[in-house]
């Protein structure tokens, strides 16, 4: 089994700061959070790892990365054996030709490395006004701009007539290194059911960022296999991530994983802007968000579905649950959050330190397969973890 990392660069307690607009400096700046995040980020590599994960976020304290993709670039001039993937590029902020060219210089660095793309669609509000992009044109320049990756991946000279994206003929230099390699590891990410079908059909992977309970997406992994199936196709695995808390003591593992959770929520929260239920129901293409929070859960339920159903404990407790979600989701690979929202850079160390040792060999050896006769979704019956966005 494959497992990687990654980190959120998340400046929490300067929230209310932020909102208030209130002039700075931070009370924890965003220069300390960046040092603390890129030393962890440094320990991937060898505490044996496999890979490392970027997020695409801008404008507020929930994610400070710059755009997966130039985090990744970073990341590739630091390491030497860690795959790298992205979870996910938000295609609806990017120009396409420029996200081509961008894969194109970190395939080529990273030589004969992995590099998977997660693709996504986004739904921060502040995020889309901050660019200047409408959100009821998510899907058609998320299509449109995954079409044209493709036509850079399979053709020298390409052109594109869309409805946003008029492209006249180019091409991509340097030219891939490994393009057969990216196209099979293409990756989607989803939350509305409208965008499973086109995925499967496509021949794309499966990223399972934390949008949905691990028991509904059991249900579409199943579904998105179906359709594979009446193609010919053989089942795909999914990238799973899940937050974990691995200390000496199952009390500390718990205590950890509450605070965070509940802090995650509060954080998730106020950067979708989820608030704002009218905005989601009457802009097309997300009314499926309106219903996922019409009702605002108190924080016993957050605890029992966002926090209870990820990997805490000790490091046996951290592994059965880890084996578990495999066997419930058929995942092939894990990425794993160690330090979330204001938890202590110390802290967060200590956790993963204490994961590489004790549970990491443990997952290598795991046989990540995929049980088709099983069925995930009967297997999820009993855990119905609430939604924790990335």
């Amino acid at each position: 089994m494959k497992v990687g990392c990654y980190f959120n660069f998340q400046n929490y307690v300067d929230w209310d700061r932020y909102l208030a607009k209130q002039p700075g400096p931070p009370a924890i700046t965003d220069a300390q959070i960046y040092d603390e995040d890129l030393y962890l980020a440094d320990l991937v590599e060898s505490l044996g790892f496999d890979s490392y994960w970027a997020i695409d976020h801008y404008t507020s304290p929930y994610a400070m990365t710059g755009g997966a993709l130039n985090h990744l670039t970073y990341i590739a001039g630091r390491t030497t054996k860690l795959d790298l993937g992205t979870m996910v590029t938000v295609l609806p902020w990017h120009e396409p030709i420029h996200v081509a060219h961008q894969i194109s210089l970190l395939d080529n660095v990273l030589k004969d490395r992995t590099l998977t793309l997660g693709f996504g669609r986004g739904a921060a509000i502040r995020e889309f006004d901050a660019f200047g992009i409408p959100m009821s044109e998510s899907r058609t320049r998320y299509n449109e701009c995954l079409d044209v990756i493709k036509l850079a991946l399979t053709n020298e000279w390409f052109s594109y007539d869309g409805e946003i994206f008029k492209i006249p003929e180019t091409t991509v230099r340097p030219m891939f290194r490994n393009p057969q390699r990216l196209l099979e590891r293409l990756r989607v990410a989803w939350t509305s059911p409208e965008s499973l079908p086109p995925a499967a059909h496509g021949g794309l992977g499966m990223l399972l960022t934390g949008q949905k309970s691990f028991a509904e997406y059991a249900i579409d992994v199943r579904n998105f296999n179906a359709i594979r199936a009446e193609k010919g196709w053989s089942p795909a695995q999914p990238t799973v991530i899940v937050r974990v808390a691995c200390f000496d003591t199952e009390a500390e593992a718990w205590q950890v994983m509450a605070k965070h959770t509940i802090e995650g929520q509060r954080s998730s929260r106020v950067h979708y802007e989820f608030a704002d239920i009218e905005r989601f129901r009457n802009t097309k293409g997300y009314e499926q968000y309106a219903k996922l929070r019409e009702h605002v859960r108190t924080e016993e339920e957050m605890l029992e579905g966002a926090a209870k159903p990820q990997a805490w404990g000790t490091p046996d407790q951290v592994f059965a649950r880890l084996r578990e979600i495999q066997r419930t989701m058929g995942a092939e690979e894990f990425v794993l959050s160690f330090r979330m929202t204001s938890m202590p850079v110390e802290q967060a160390e200590r956790s993963i330190r204490l994961f590489a040792k004790e549970v990491l060999p443990r997952l290598h050896e795991l046989d990540a397969t995929y049980d088709l006769g099983a069925g995930p979704a009967e297997k999820a019956a009993s855990a119905q973890p609430e939604p924790f966005s990335v």
